[in-house]
């Protein structure tokens, strides 16, 4: 009987087990979507110049999920993990309400809509940040700190677009100025330097 197992598993090779960078991004991959979900949402706003209400809601709904879900296997008891679940929820309710409290119409005739967006991004990285230190968790603080850190990045190069359009069409100048100055310059003759030399 071993035989025949042994032979079975000749065959068979065990799993590889992940390598090391790859298993660690396919840990932190819902972090990693969820900032890039919410950058996109900034920049989209910023180009159609729609505030998009329903795709805030759903993000910090989905990252409320993405808390719960994450500490899940480290909750032991079903007391503690209906705890984990109502904390949560009442969290991210307290998110969305004050999310919704800045797009009542009273303050949104105050805020452009790029503006909008901006402050909403704030709200869910401060709910991200908050929800990360409750439940002790070093990728959703992190992750809540990185979205926090991309409001004034993404402000930053909204101003900053004009300069560098304008920094770059100044350089374009420049160098088709000295490009059509070096094609103009008369190329020296054997005849001019011949004079040159007789002088």
């Amino acid at each position: 009987m071993s035989e025949i197992d042994a032979r079975r598993n000749e065959g068979m090779e065990p799993p590889r087990p992940q390598s090391g960078m790859a298993h660690f991004l396919w840990q932190q991959l819902p972090y990693i979507v969820a900032l890039v979900l919410a950058i996109a949402g900034v920049a989209y706003t910023n180009v159609s110049h729609q505030p998009l209400i329903g795709y805030w809601e759903f993000l910090a709904l989905a990252i409320g999920v993405v808390c719960v879900v994450t500490k899940w296997p480290e909750t032991a008891g079903k007391e503690a993990q209906l705890r984990l679940i109502w904390t949560q929820a009442l969290h991210w309710v307290a998110v969305l309400v004050t999310m919704n409290v800045m797009l009542v119409s009273g303050v949104q005739q105050l805020l452009p809509t790029p503006a909008t967006s901006l402050v909403l991004l704030t709200l869910l990285a401060l709910g991200t940040f908050l929800a990360g230190v409750s439940l002790l968790s070093l990728q959703i603080s992190f992750l809540g700190f990185a979205m926090g850190a991309a409001v004034p990045a993404i402000s930053w190069l909204q101003q900053s677009v004009i300069f560098f359009l304008l920094g770059a069409v100044f350089l374009i100048g420049l160098g088709i100025t000295f490009w059509l100055r070096q094609g103009r310059r008369p190329a020296a003759t054997p005849a001019d330097a011949n004079s040159q030399v007789e002088v």
